[in-house]
Formats: C-alpha cells, structure tokens, sequence
C-alpha cells in the first residue's frame, strides 16, 4: 500500500459509485454519509481511499454556488468517524505519511474556507482525524451519547490534520493541552460545556442538521458565504500558519521509539 493510490479516485465524477461515502443531493444542500465499505458494524475511519473520495466532493462543492450547506454524518450505527485508518497509517514510510498528513490538512483547510456552510451531524465516535474533520466544519451537533477524543497520547501519533491549532481556537489552550495530553474521552455534555460542539440534540441529529440546512439555503447561499469569507478574513492573521505546525511534530513521533 503507498500513498500514490489515493490518485486512482482523483478521476471519479459525481455520477460514480464511491466505496467509503453516500451522497444525497438535496435542493439547496448535500448530504454525506460515512458508511465504510466491507464491513456492516465497524466504525467509520478515514483511509485514503475515504479521503479521496471526500476530496472529489468537496471539489465539486466549490463548483456549485448553489449549495448552501453540507452535512457529514456517519451511517447508522457506525458512529461518526472513530480516526484514520491506523492500519494504513502504520504501514506508511516516513515519507508517505508525512504526505498524507499534508493530504488530509489541505483537505480540511478546503472545507474550513469552503463557501458552502459545512455541519457535523454527530452520532456515536468523534475522535482522532474524525474529530479534526468535525473542527474543520462550521457547526458541529451531536448526540447525547457521542464521545469525543484526540487519543494520540496513548498510540504514540500527533494529529496531522490541523486539530492542534482548531481544537484551541475552540476550547482554548489549556483545555484542549489537556485533551492531548491525556487522550480523555469527552461526552457530548461536556464537550457543549467546552464550546467543541454548538448543540447536544436529542432526537435525530441528521433531522436537525437538515433543518439547519434548509434555513441555511433559503437566508441565501452568497449571505452565507459572504459571512464565513468576513470571519475568515478578520480572524486569518491571528491564525495564519498554524495548522501546520503539526505535520512536522506527528511526523517526528511516528518516527520516534514511543511508536514500537
């Protein structure tokens, strides 16, 4: 397995059948669904393969100035995202999953300065990439029974996808350093306490957030767009670069003997 495959997805359309992810087009905004391939009741991860898929989405939401919002959520029963695919990333060279650290973040930088409004619909497992995925959305809403974590601390890995500059700017420093530090799960109670999701919803989280997005379309895709570019603008030299700092640091821990 190398990095390079990811490159085979790059030709898919919309109209094509993806493996990793189900897409529902609605008037005014899309649904995403995680629903990993090959297995009916294991978690959602993110391979490259799901990343790439991602990736023909996102680009074909840039194209569209008619699509307000965009949800992401995990097929039932599966939980949102529980991480990267630890299989994959552990038979990466040095080489290859510094590549696909910076693969992942530019991805998520993508969909963080995306025009479209981006909402997790959370449901279950929120944690390591999948968490830096949810960061990366505008609006996050969760169940009472999703669990949040960065569980880095306990595999010896660093988030690679920008988590450690969004989760602060979220929760704050010392919250987030602690997050890190003691790779702690986090229930949705608590993770609404911290400011890391905007609502604990009851019910049917994907119902909610398909609320949300309708009323997103009809205040009108190019309002909403103009507010996210006008945060974006008045907040980027505060945070400008600091997503990446954390390519560097997870590549030297996947490196480093607290790996083995």
């Amino acid at each position: 397995m190398t990095f390079v495959r990811i490159v085979s997805l790059w030709g898919f359309e919309m109209g094509d059948r993806f493996r990793h992810l189900r897409v529902e087009e609605q008037r005014g905004y899309w649904v995403v669904v995680f629903d990993r391939a090959g297995t009916s009741t294991a978690p959602n991860v993110l391979s490259l393969d799901a990343l790439a898929e991602l990736r023909v989405i996102v680009e074909a939401v840039e194209r569209r100035a008619d699509i307000a919002a965009v949800i992401l959520a995990g097929a039932e029963g599966r939980g949102f995202i529980a991480g990267a695919d630890l299989r994959e990333v552990h038979g990466l060279t040095p080489r290859e999953a510094l590549a696909f650290s910076r693969y992942g973040q530019e991805l998520f930088r993508r969909i963080e300065s995306a025009r479209s409004l981006f909402i997790a619909a959370i449901d279950g497992y929120c944690m390591g990439g999948g968490l830096d995925l949810a960061l990366a959305c505008d609006l996050r809403y969760a169940t009472a029974r999703s669990v949040f974590a960065h569980p880095g601390a306990r595999l010896g890995l660093l988030t690679g996808w920008g988590g450690t500059a969004r989760l602060p700017r979220a929760i704050g420093r010392a919250e987030a350093l602690r997050l890190f530090l003691t790779a702690e799960r986090v229930s949705a109670a608590e993770a609404l306490r911290l400011g890391l999701i905007h609502r604990v919803v009851e019910e049917n989280v994907l119902a909610f957030a398909r609320q949300r997005a309708e009323a997103a379309f009809r205040r009108g895709p190019q309002t909403l767009a103009g507010i996210k570019e006008a945060l974006r603008m008045a907040t980027s030299r505060l945070h400008e670069g600091g997503s990446s700092r954390g390519e560097p640091l997870r590549f030297c821990l996947e490196c480093s003997s607290d790996v083995a």
